[in-house]
């Protein structure tokens, strides 16, 4: 595919080259890594640990499975995944080597240490073989990639036949009244909330538009089927404040 390093792509509700935008996010986790995990909590009041468990239950982890898990760098959803696998394997990918560092930290990370392996790397140009995982995953991340479709065809790409993927990501609304109150919230709420326990307005206002520009749950199905992913499917999660969607390599 022939890529154009100045054509243009969004950061937030900022237009940028598309050279630009994996540095501009880059940017935005190494300033909140070491209150990524906290900010979590306060955003979603917790939630986010309830979306994270659906995405164990509907994937089912089993024993001895590999997983590679992109832009999941301070380990939530590996360390959720070899608990409920029991055995196996968990490769950690991010861009940025900050929220490995801050993920490797946390106790999880050395009760699991055989099982882990951080990998600092880009969604849109893995670093690992064809057919390596039986699972790959990216939770609130895929939105920060500079072109989510590259992402979805690299997942076909290391997933062995067999395996599968699951996308965790804030999505929209159905109700109208709903959606408005949601984006009020969003956007008067959280960037205030990112200056007072991260000392950093701007990133958080960039999260807040990112979740924006991102598409709807029918159009990101359409991208998931367009990647080569059969059986594709989604559930929506608190209404569609996030959804799941989960796709297989037949």
């Amino acid at each position: 595919m022939t890529q154009d390093p100045d054509r243009p792509t969004h950061f937030g509700n900022e237009t940028v080259r598309e050279s630009e935008k994996a540095g501009r996010v880059r940017g935005v986790f190494t300033s909140v890594a070491s209150k990524y995990d906290i900010m979590n909590d306060v955003m979603s009041a917790g939630v986010h640990r309830i979306w994270k468990d659906a995405m164990m239950d509907w994937l089912a982890p089993r024993p001895g499975q590999r997983l590679l898990d992109v832009a999941g760098g301070t380990g939530d959803i590996a360390f959720r995944f070899l608990k409920r696998a029991g055995t196996g394997h968990a490769t950690v990918l991010d861009l940025t080597e900050g929220m490995l560092v801050a993920g490797r930290k946390r106790a999880e990370a050395d009760r699991m240490a055989d099982s882990l392996d951080w990998v600092v790397g880009d969604a849109m140009a893995l670093p690992f073989a064809d057919n390596s995982f039986d699972v790959y995953t990216i939770s609130f991340g895929i939105r920060n990639v500079t072109r989510p479709q590259d992402a979805l065809a690299e997942a076909f790409r290391v997933l062995r036949p067999g395996g599968r993927l699951m996308v965790l990501e804030f999505s929209h609304l159905p109700n109208a009244a709903l959606q408005k109150a949601y984006d009020l919230y969003s956007f008067n709420v959280i960037p205030r909330m990112g200056q007072m326990i991260a000392g950093d307005r701007a990133s958080y206002q960039y999260l807040v538009e990112s979740i924006r520009r991102f598409p709807d749950q029918e159009t990101f199905l359409g991208m998931v089927r367009d990647a080569g992913f059969g059986n594709a499917k989604y559930r929506n999660l608190s209404m569609g404040i996030a959804a799941l969607h989960s796709g297989w390599k037949l």
